[in-house]
């Protein structure tokens, strides 16, 4: 079972750099997609099932702005859109789909690096976030959280740490809600479990050469419950096009049941 996670910044900017012909050589049986900016009439057929996959996405109110999209070979069992929060619902953040004993989610975590009041609401989500994630463990199923979550959590995930211990997506605070979430309530960063040594970075800065020198920062994840992280056999992140200001995230799982 093949997993693609990426922030595509745009899914008609993504669309027009070839990010639908890339979904049909990568051959992913569910890709969850982050960033959509833009709402349901605003899409393509193409842009709302990929490849003729079936897809379901959360759309924000406001125009060109987030949104979250699951697209899955599979039909899904049932879908939720949305986690019934009025202050962060109409901003499209997220959506689930299950299929079987199998649950996938894309998640657009907020960022807090356009102003403090933004950066409160990111803090606010995170406080609201954390009993999803536990309730989510507690339902015993295999679960994978696809999505940006605009964070770095150590070091080794971004290439200047030291210059970004006071700026958001790196504060002390937000590291520390992510090792909460991993060492305490028992998700598995994928990536980081398969690769300890290997950066792996996914998000560049638009500004100066960032990304031509690979000054980049490892904030789009696959966090999975510990059985079907058990399963994860290779992880990847594609570079060969440029669609976004992020890159693909692919995971490969030896998962039998999808």
């Amino acid at each position: 079972m093949r997993i693609i996670s990426a922030n595509v910044n745009g899914i008609r900017s993504a669309t027009s750099k070839g990010f639908i012909n890339y979904l049909a050589q990568a051959q992913a049986d569910i890709v969850c997609v982050q960033e959509l900016k833009a709402q349901e009439a605003d899409m393509t057929e193409e842009m709302k099932h990929p490849l003729g996959m079936y897809g379901v996405w959360h759309t924000a109110v406001k125009r060109g702005y987030s949104g979250v999209a699951i697209y899955s070979k599979q039909k899904p069992d049932a879908n939720q859109v949305g986690l019934g929060w009025e202050d962060f619902d109409h901003e499209g953040r997220y959506v689930r789909a299950d299929f079987g004993k199998l649950t996938v989610i894309s998640l657009y975590l907020p960022s807090g690096s356009s102003s403090e009041e933004r950066q409160q609401a990111k803090f606010s989500f995170l406080d609201k976030f954390l009993p999803v994630l536990r309730e989510l463990q507690a339902l015993q199923r295999d679960i994978v959280i696809c999505g940006d979550w605009n964070i770095a959590h150590q070091n080794i995930d971004l290439k200047n740490w030291r210059g970004n211990l006071k700026n958001s997506g790196f504060l002390p605070e937000e590291r520390q809600w992510l090792s909460r979430v991993i060492d305490e309530l028992g998700w598995v960063d994928i990536w980081r479990t398969l690769y300890p040594e290997i950066p792996g970075y996914t998000w560049w800065s638009n500004r100066g050469q960032a990304y031509a020198k690979d000054v980049g920062w490892r904030i789009d994840y696959q966090l999975a419950t510990p059985n079907l992280a058990a399963c994860a056999q290779t992880a990847a992140i594609y570079k060969d096009e440029k669609f976004s200001d992020h890159a693909p995230l692919i995971v490969d799982y030896a998962y039998e049941s999808f």
